[in-house]
């Protein structure tokens, strides 16, 4: 028991955002958005690009990053693992498995948090729930897998964390499949 308590805390303390199965590759938001954008989807992508994650890389380049970088020894916030941990999607991934569109500067996209996206993708794969999972897609059960998803970015360790609201802030992300 207390080894598998071991694993697990292992696990969570070492997850990141870029860190899902590496054998998959990352597509990019654009190429999800072509299915994730409509109102029968919740205008998945709209919601996205009204939220700060979709800036997030962007934040990394400003004068405040730039200030925070220097004071923790950082020459580039953009550049440096430590800040894109948090800022991007597919930072620390073989380029062999990004998409030729694929753009780190997109920031916290759509395969953070629902893992890459290259053999999911497709509409035969996408319509069975099973055979996404089966191919990398993430899916939340609950909203305290969700939590303890946010919480590996929003935490202490960020030198902007000024607490975390996880019910105000994930009212503003969430972006579920409408039921009919």
């Amino acid at each position: 028991m207390l080894k598998k308590v071991l694993i697990t805390a292992i696990f969570f303390a070492g997850f990141s955002l870029s860190t899902f199965a590496q054998d998959f590759g990352y597509i990019g938001v654009d190429k999800c958005s072509m299915c994730h954008k409509s109102e029968k989807q919740g205008e998945q992508l709209k919601i996205w690009k009204a939220s700060k994650h979709a800036n997030a890389f962007k934040t990394l380049q400003s004068d405040k990053a730039k200030e925070i970088a220097s004071k923790m020894g950082i020459a580039d916030a953009s550049k440096a693992k430590e800040c894109l941990v948090c800022h991007a999607s597919g930072y620390n991934v073989d380029a062999k498995l990004l998409d030729a569109k694929f753009s780190v500067e997109d920031g916290v996209q759509c395969e953070t948090c629902h893992g890459p996206g290259s053999e999911y993708k497709s509409m035969k794969v996408m319509k069975s729930r099973e055979e996404s999972v089966k191919n990398g897609l993430k899916v939340w059960n609950n909203e305290e897998e969700i939590k303890k998803m946010c919480v590996t970015c929003h935490n202490e360790k960020s030198p902007t964390y000024k607490g975390f609201d996880f019910a105000k802030n994930y009212n503003e992300i969430k972006h579920n499949i409408p039921k009919n």
